[in-house]
């Protein structure tokens, strides 16, 4: 159909007016609640849609501001609260790697230290391995869970504490010679720790209380085995490790001989909030000196750093985002933090079910960076 002269100018103004209405209402169709709000909405979807009893989030925003979230229960009626602790698993590792840095900067050791000038010679490992291999987890050590026979005594024996030798005594062949490629192992964590006791004369707990938590500021942090734990777990559920399809809630059943194992790899408790504030401390430059800090993020194989891992960015819809990922007894946790946006994240939920962890994560990191955008754009 051909359009007369005096149609034309009103089909101009209707795709005029069109265009100015499609922009309104996408505008309109945007999620205008509160921030707090939101995050709070996505918590508790996550936790609905993947049956996962409750959860604590701390999001720490570059004005500094922190928005804390808990969602779900700990346990029967009891609500998840922010100030309870959890077992945040292999993010350790990342506390432990800052250890290290600082004595590396204090001239104490080097990251090209080989393990037979702290340590003594222990089958199955190389004694020229160094410090910075066992950093990046390309030693090829074997990686002491992969024996089963260790997961059959730490059952068997639920209430033994297990030393570090005794643990080293689980470990086969290595995979690899030192420096020929990459494979996560939680014995490169539990020989840093014995290098770091020996270099300091003191405990892990001692030295992570007397740099970092106390001078931080972060009142809300413990290491298993070696530290009283205060009454404020967040309760965790699973099967206590024994695959026989049960959900139960296991805080209180035994676990000396797995704390103990993962001594170095694992066993810091932390709320939300100090967790998140240690993220944010660390990756702005107040923890090491900026070219150590630059030195843990060169990341390499494995798409791994020194103590640092790089997350998925399916994870966090497109985003770049540095930390380190944890699990431990009926618990899952993340440690982001996105440097484009100086946010930095952390979730914790009591149950060991990565994809509610995931789900979650998603959306705080999409609610968030969205929200710092509008801010911007204000």
């Amino acid at each position: 159909m051909k359009l007369s002269e005096a149609e034309c100018p009103k089909l101009r103004v209707l795709i005029f007016i069109l265009a100015l209405m499609v922009p309104g209402a996408a505008a309109c169709s945007r999620d205008r609640r509160p921030l707090n709000a939101r995050l709070q909405a996505a918590v508790d979807e996550g936790l609905r849609k993947y049956g996962v009893k409750g959860a604590s989030a701390a999001l720490i925003f570059p004005d500094q501001s922190i928005r804390l979230v808990a969602g779900g229960v700990s346990h029967d009626t009891v609500p998840m609260q922010p100030d309870m602790l959890f077992a945040i698993g292999s993010i350790t590792k990342n506390v432990v790697a800052a250890l290290v840095f600082q004595l590396a900067q204090e001239g104490v050791l080097s990251l090209e230290d080989p393990l037979h000038k702290w340590l003594p010679a222990y089958p199955k490992v190389d004694g020229a391995i160094t410090i910075r291999q066992l950093l990046a987890h390309t030693s090829g050590l074997y990686m002491f869970w992969e024996n089963q026979k260790i997961w059959d005594d730490l059952i068997k024996y639920r209430d033994r504490i297990f030393t570090p030798e005794d643990v080293l005594s689980y470990l086969k062949d290595p995979h690899f010679s030192p420096g020929k490629g990459f494979r996560y192992s939680n014995t490169n964590y539990l020989l840093l720790a014995m290098i770091i006791t020996r270099a300091t004369g003191a405990s892990l707990s001692t030295e992570f209380r007397r740099r970092f938590w106390q001078p931080l500021g972060l009142n809300n942090a413990y290491l298993s085995m070696e530290e009283q734990i205060p009454d404020r777990l967040a309760h965790v559920w699973g099967d206590n490790f024994e695959n026989d399809g049960s959900f139960r809630d296991i805080t209180l059943l035994p676990r000396a001989s797995h704390e103990s194992i993962t001594y170095g790899s694992a066993g810091l408790f932390m709320t939300a909030e100090d967790l998140a504030r240690w993220c944010h401390l660390l990756f702005e430059g107040k923890v090491l000196r900026q070219a150590s800090l630059d030195e843990m993020l060169t990341i390499g194989k494995g798409g791994y750093g020194l103590g640092v891992q790089v997350f998925c960015k399916d994870l966090v819809g497109g985003q770049k985002a540095i930390g380190h990922g944890g699990a431990n007894i009926g618990t899952a946790a993340y440690m982001m933090y996105l440097p484009e946006h100086r946010l930095s994240i952390v979730l914790m939920i009591n149950a060991f079910k990565n994809k509610c962890l995931n789900y979650i994560t998603g959306e705080l990191v999409s609610i968030s960076t969205e929200y710092l955008s509008s801010q911007t754009a204000k």
